[in-house]
């Protein structure tokens, strides 16, 4: 089985603990990237029986020489010499430059071509800004690292999924005021490319994809605003021109009703595209945390992330649910089976 890497998280937050609690219930074929220190502190809130042994690691092709029971952790460069000092449960510019430190060096090794995939436990975003760095979340550090040097980044976009519905962004991390200014007609055939090649790639040779307006009742033809004339319906007859069958802008109240697909009800969609971060999140996340992913699509690599943040009310407590996370795993390890037989 292809190598994953876990990047840690934000270490005042439960990434760690999930990570640990995965490795109980399976503990093959991963790495971690982040601090051995702060690992072994969350195996300890872990019942002793079963607890994964930490092991440090120098390079990460050791990994493939530990059993089940061990796990092996990778400390990256840039890593604060005190990071365990950082409280628990709060906001700490440490945990934001060590989050970062761990993306980074997992980045590298996939560029390397050294592991398969990159599964992200949360990071803080505000963490993440004390620590200086310029990006408000995970995608676009993830696309900015991800880009060899003196090139342009690569266009990606946010995906979050379950198995009953999969919606992708046309906006992410900005305000809905920024948000309806990104709504453009490149951006949006932009993201229906993005979609339509990432799907195939997971072995959907033509998605099913439906596109959701921008304004209540996707604009009433024009009686509560224009967007879906003048931007949208134009970048989805784009996209039809490619090949891509998308369809729409529908209703965004109905739509995301409308894909949902379970055994009593096969969705009409396969993906639904939606124009900006709550829109498209919060039909997703009503149907449970515990079954959530967040994929970035458009990288040279696989990445996926449970679906919820820190939780910094849990941190520590050793009440963290492990079942988003795991997750993750699963749809990573499908997402690297597709892209090696595609």
């Amino acid at each position: 089985m292809a190598l994953l890497a876990f990047t840690m998280g934000d270490a005042c937050g439960i990434g760690p603990e999930v990570i640990a609690k995965w490795w109980c219930t399976d503990g093959r074929s991963a790495v971690v990237v982040g601090c051995p220190e702060v690992m072994r502190r969350a195996v300890a809130w872990l019942p002793a029986v079963g607890r994964p042994v930490v092991v440090v690691l120098s390079d990460v092709a050791q990994a493939s020489r530990l059993s089940s029971s061990q796990m092996g952790v990778l400390l990256p460069s840039g890593l604060p010499p005190d990071l365990l000092s950082a409280p628990i449960g709060q906001v700490d510019v440490r945990a934001g430059r060590a989050a970062a430190s761990s993306i980074r060096e997992a980045v590298r090794l996939a560029q390397q071509g050294r592991i398969a995939g990159i599964v992200t436990a949360p990071l803080h975003k505000e963490a993440l800004a004390l620590a200086g760095e310029p990006y408000p979340g995970h995608t676009e550090l993830l696309q900015a690292e991800g880009t060899p040097q003196g090139q342009v980044p690569a266009p990606v976009r946010m995906m979050l999924a379950n198995d009953q519905l999969k919606t992708v962004l046309v906006t992410i991390h900005v305000s809905l005021r920024q948000a309806i200014e990104q709504v453009t007609q490149s951006s949006v055939l932009e993201t229906l490319r993005i979609t339509h090649q990432s799907a195939r790639l997971w072995g959907m040779p033509t998605p099913r994809i439906a596109v959701a307006g921008l304004n209540p009742h996707a604009g009433e033809g024009g009686l509560f605003g224009d967007e879906e004339i003048t931007v949208i319906a134009p970048a989805i007859a784009a996209a039809k021109a490619e090949g891509i069958d998308a369809r729409g802008p529908f209703a965004p109240d109905t739509v995301f009703m409308r894909a949902r697909n379970t055994p009593d009800h096969p969705g009409e969609f396969d993906i639904v595209v939606a124009m900006y971060h709550d829109q498209g999140l919060i039909p997703v996340k009503y149907l449970g945390l515990d079954q959530g992913v967040n994929v970035t699509l458009g990288l040279p690599f696989v990445r996926t992330s449970p679906d919820h943040g820190t939780a910094f009310d849990l941190a520590g407590t050793g009440q963290a649910d492990v079942a988003s996370f795991a997750q993750a795993v699963k749809v990573a390890r499908q997402l690297v089976a597709g892209r090696s037989s595609s």
